[in-house]
């Protein structure tokens, strides 16, 4: 398990650049306007969205899990505690295909638990640490909010 960070950033080649010098790793996955890093030490996902124009600089966090039933087990949680707001299964957003649920925090901040179930659906190959991609729109899905 690790904890997910997801940012909005203004420009993407200037936040993975600094990024990947702070935590001394290059990015796990690269696409226009999206990039994240898996960091084993410490446990984080480490996820950024180019959205210049964005109110917050956090867009959501989430807590990444390993296999469908610590997802369910969360997903039964949130349930009972009367705190779960979405269920998504298969569902494909930002380059990889999740199950995740989520859960809105009272002053609005959003959190997912998830699995990735299969880290390149669009049939490419994760980008070379070196590869540079252009900057373009951040998520597949108009929120900015569905992506690990």
């Amino acid at each position: 398990m690790r904890l997910q960070l997801a940012l909005n950033v203004r420009d993407i080649d200037e936040a993975v650049d600094y990024y990947g010098k702070l935590f001394g790793a290059a990015p796990h996955k690269r696409r226009p306007g999206y990039a994240n890093f898996a960091i084993d030490e410490p446990p984080l996902k480490l996820v950024l969205f180019e959205n210049p124009d964005a109110a917050e600089r956090v867009n959501h966090l989430g807590v990444e899990v390993f296999d469908d039933a610590r997802v369910r087990e969360a997903g039964h949680r949130l349930e009972a505690a009367g705190i779960l707001s979405e269920v998504e299964e298969d569902t494909v957003c930002c380059h990889a295909t999740q199950t995740k649920v989520w859960s809105d925090e009272p002053q609005g901040l959003r959190w997912e638990w998830y699995r990735v179930t299969d880290d390149t659906p669009d049939g490419e190959a994760l980008v070379a640490p070196s590869a540079a991609v252009p900057s373009a729109g951040a998520c597949d899905d108009e929120s900015g909010t569905c992506c690990a």
